[in-house]
This record gives structure tokens, C-alpha cells and sequence, in this order.
């Protein structure tokens, strides 16, 4: 039986449909999984029925009973909770505290705390949490906070959870574990919404998956009788390659070589804790971890983003310790930021001055002090039609270009200068399994070309799709390097987790394999 029905659901922002005619019929108990590229308008759906957005026409009905629903607070009332991807809790406070923070319970100004951790208790051990009422949210790992927003939400009164990419700051460890509390909430008789881009945890977890594209339902399918393929093919409307793993190559001479670095964080706080790596032409290094373990500190003193505090960072034998970006861009470094609309490209400026931030002042496209106007558009023409960036024209302002074309415009920016070294940090975050799939092919392409690669991502089958060696850092340091051709799993979860380390003699400058 339909225990929740969106019929019909509309949508429209200036200039766009998100949701045109979209019906998604959950029944009770089940886990059901919402499939789309990036745009094909999942999120706008799960916002109207969170109350976020108002829909421009259609009604949502649960048990068959029409509902209105205009606020968060209205969705509560429900029984609809939905846990975003950014936790919203306060780090100071307690678990309890976070639990019933900003609830009325009749009691006026004052909170009966021990009642409160009492009935967290409880709802934590019905559900089989492992979760300290009294704990500080600040020292809990991220997947205990995750548990704290599900907690919240059964604390309200929730009957259908909505769980908004759930797995992509877990590790592997912490996303069984979800798994396992999604299937224990399911046969008590909790629905859940699961929307995720990760095409083998949606095969594993959901009894029931839809299909979102260009704003319509192109399918729904039982789990059972379906596979990734065929679920990428409905996404994209044509077949994907999810076998990025390519041939792989014998490495040749050290591009980059870390040493002994240590890198302080925005706070003055140690981050990086005397990182050594190396990576050779024609290899791709992935560095592997759950976020917020020194990763984005490494890089932004690698490509000269952040002062180091000592140690030394080498590019073809030559000492770029310190340097700014563009005298590294001339040594032959390409650079594929973490955040590509805050340090990747210039929103306000067209694709076209976009593409040209890297030689803007360089023959051809420069004249003296003037831009080649005509150089600039052939070039960005060719960039254009290279790199298969999706642009009504040259002149469209890149803010108003999809994610996955956003970061195409730094593909054709960073490669078409044939770079030695290519640090990539998260180069699919947020993009749908088609633009994913391009990036890789171009990771790889890069790599047989003979370019030495460091691919940083929390992406674990990204990583193992891609790297010829994985190493694993946790609180600042490299806890160990896999061959990534044999890499364990489960041992790299425990790497990112702390609970183990390797040997010395495995540390991530030597070369594996």
C-alpha cells in the first residue's frame, strides 16, 4: 500500500521546470532511493516535501489524506524529518541538548534535562544507537552525528526520514553501520527517502529506486531487478562506462616530491603533521580520507594556497617551497581545486575570460598589455568544442553553467596546458554519474599521457577506480599506502578511522607495486 504520494508536483524557478509533473508513490517501511543527474530535480522535490518550497501545482497526500504543507514545521507535524548533508547541530552542546533544541515541551524556560537524556536513552536503545546523551556533539566522530540528526528527527515524531546523501563524509565502517540502522528503522515501520549518486549503495540498502531526469520520473524500479548499469543509463539516457580503471602504466621520474611537510590550519592549528610522498610520471597517488583530516591543508601548500610551516615541496627537482600559483603553473602544475566555484573559477566572468585565467598573460593571448580578442575566442571556441562544455556561447556568465559544465571549464583550463603534475581534490563533487564518468576518462587520459597525478577525494570506489597507489590520512598524517590495485577495503575504512596504522616501511614516498 502507498503510504506517501507526491502527484503530480510542479516547480518552476525563472527560466527553469524543475518538477514538471512529477508523481513518487513510497510505501510504508520501505527504503526508497531517488536516482538523478545533477538538475534533474531531486532536491527541489524532497524541498517541497520538507516544506522548504511551495509547489506551483500538484498535492502530496499521506495515508490518502491531502496535506498542505508550507514550513518545516508543518512537514514535522506530519511526521516528515529530513537530515541534510550538513548536520545542524551546535558543537558546544550536549547530545540531548542538540535533541531538543529549539522544542517547546510545555515546561516553559527551563529544561528538565535528566528527563530529556532519559527519553534519548530510550529512543537511542529502541533503535539500537550507540549514542552518550550526555557526550559534547564537538568530540563525537561524524557518524555519530549523523545518528544525533536521525535521533532528532524520531525524537519529533517522524514516520518518513528523508536522508540527503548520507554516506559522503563516512567511511566505510560508519556506512555499514548506517545501512544497518536504515534496514532496523525500515522493519519497525519507518519509510525512508534515500537520494545518493552512489550506484552500489543504492543497489545494496533500497528496496525501490525512481529515476529523476530533466525534471520528470523516467522510471521506477524494485531493487532486485536492476543493476548499476542499467540505473546509470536511465540517469544519463545513454549507456555509462563505470569500469574507469583503465590500463595501467609503468611510472618513469619523480614530478613531485613532498617532504617532511607541516602546515598549519586557518586557526593557527596543526593540520598537516610532517607529510613525505612522491608521485612519478604516468601514475595517479589518491589520497584517501574522511574530510577535515589535512587533506585540503596538504594541497593548498603543495599548490602554493598556504604557507607551510617547514619541510619542502619539490616539482621536477626543483624546490617550490613557498611559491605563489603562478610561478608553480609554470612549472608545469595544473590544479583542480576542491571548490570549484570558490577558488576554481570567477562566476561573474564569462566561460571565455574563464578559460583564459591561466595564460591571459601570454602570447597569443596577449598583445602587450591587451588581450588577443581574436585569439581569445578561437581558443576558447576550441576549448569549447574539446572539452564538450555545454554553453549557449562563449559570453555566458560561468555561474550560469551546470556543475558538471563548471568543471569542465577548469578540465579545459588546467589541461590544455599538457601539465607534468596534476593535483585534483574532489573533481566530482556534486557531479552526476555522466559528468563523473568524463572526468575520469580525463584523469585517466592525462595519466597515459605520462602526466604524474595526485588525486585527493572521499570518494572510496573513486579512488580505487583511479589509483595506481591509495595512501590514507587521519589527523594530519599518512597512516599507510596500498598497492591500488590489491587495496583492501576494509583496511583502508580502519586507516581512515585511526584504529590502525601501517608499517614504516610502507610510507607513502616509497613506490608500491
Amino acid at each position: 500500500m502507498e503510504f506517501l504520494e507526491m502527484r503530480g508536483i510542479v516547480k518552476r524557478f525563472p527560466g527553469v521546470v524543475a518538477n514538471n509533473g512529477i508523481s513518487l508513490s513510497v510505501r510504508k517501511g520501505e527504503v526508497h532511493a531517488l536516482l538523478g543527474e545533477n538538475g534533474a530535480g531531486k532536491s527541489t522535490l524532497m524541498n517541497i516535501l520538507y516544506g522548504l518550497y511551495e509547489p506551483d501545482d500538484g498535492e502530496i497526500c499521506i495515508d490518502g489524506r491531502p496535506l498542505r504543507i508550507s514550513s518545516p514545521r508543518d512537514a514535522l507535524d506530519a511526521g516528515i524529518g529530513m537530515v541534510h548533508q550538513e548536520f545542524m547541530l551546535i558543537p558546544a552542546l550536549t547530545v540531548a541538548e542538540n535533541v531538543v533544541l529549539g522544542m517547546d515541551d510545555g515546561r516553559g524556560p527551563l529544561l528538565d534535562l535528566k528527563a530529556t537524556e532519559a527519553e534519548v536513552t530510550r529512543l537511542a536503545a529502541e533503535y539500537l544507537f550507540r549514542i552518550d546523551p550526555r557526550a559534547r556533539v564537538a568530540d563525537l566522530s561524524v557518524g555519530e552525528q549523523q545518528r544525533i540528526e536521525i535521533l532528532k528527527a524520531l525524537y519529533r515524531g517522524a514516520r518518513i526520514l528523508v536522508l540527503d546523501e548520507p554516506t559522503a563524509v563516512l567511511t566505510p565502517q560508519e556506512t555499514r553501520e548506517l545501512f544497518s540502522v536504515m534496514k532496523t528503522l525500515s522493519s519497525q515501520g519507518h519509510t525512508i527517502i534515500f537520494i545518493s549518486h552512489k550506484l552500489n549503495e543504492v543497489m545494496n540498502v533500497s528496496d525501490r529506486v525512481t529515476v529523476l531526469r530533466d525534471g520528470r520520473v523516467v522510471a521506477t524500479v524494485n531493487t532486485r531487478d536492476t543493476n548499476p548499469s542499467e540505473l546509470a543509463r536511465l540517469m544519463v539516457g545513454r549507456e555509462v562506462g563505470l569500469d574507469t580503471s583503465g590500463a595501467r602504466t609503468s611510472p618513469g621520474e619523480t614530478v613531485l616530491s613532498v617532504s617532511n611537510l607541516v602546515v598549519n590550519d586557518h586557526r593557527g592549528l596543526r593540520a598537516v603533521k610532517g607529510v613525505s610522498l612522491e608521485v612519478r610520471a604516468g601514475e595517479v597517488l589518491g589520497i584517501a580520507g574522511v574530510d577535515g583530516n589535512g587533506q585540503m591543508e596538504l594541497i593548498e601548500a603543495i599548490t602554493g594556497l598556504r604557507k607551510a610551516q617547514s619541510g619542502s615541496v619539490a616539482v621536477l627537482g626543483r624546490d617550490c617551497t613557498g611559491l605563489p600559483p603562478r610561478p608553480l603553473a609554470e612549472t608545469g602544475m595544473a590544479h583542480i581545486p576542491g571548490n570549484r566555484q570558490r577558488t576554481g573559477l570567477i562566476l561573474e566572468m564569462s566561460v571565455a575570460e574563464n578559460a583564459i585565467l591561466q595564460t591571459y598573460y601570454r602570447p597569443p593571448i596577449s598583445r602587450g598589455i591587451m588581450l588577443n580578442e581574436g585569439e581569445v575566442r578561437r581558443f576558447s571556441d576550441s576549448l569549447i568544442s574539446q572539452y564538450d562544455i555545454r554553453t549557449p556561447n562563449q559570453d555566458v556568465k560561468v555561474k550560469l553553467l551546470s556543475g558538471g559544465n563548471q568543471q569542465k571549464v577548469i578540465l579545459a583550463r588546467e589541461l590544455s596546458r599538457q601539465p607534468r603534475l596534476l593535483v585534483a581534490m574532489h573533481p566530482t563533487r556534486g557531479l552526476d554519474v555522466g559528468a563523473t564518468e568524463y572526468v575520469h576518462s580525463r584523469i585517466l587520459a592525462e595519466r597515459e599521457r605520462g602526466c604524474a597525478v595526485l588525486l585527493v577525494s572521499v570518494e572510496l570506489e573513486e579512488i580505487l577506480a583511479l589509483s595506481d597507489r591509495i595512501a590514507v590520512m587521519y589527523e594530519g598524517e599518512i597512516a599507510g599506502i596500498l598497492d591500488g590495485r590489491n587495496a583492501d577495503i576494509e583496511e583502508m575504512g580502519l586507516l581512515m578511522a585511526g584504529s590502525t596504522r601501517r608499517s614504516a616501511s610502507c610510507s607513502a614516498a616509497g613506490h608500491g607495486g
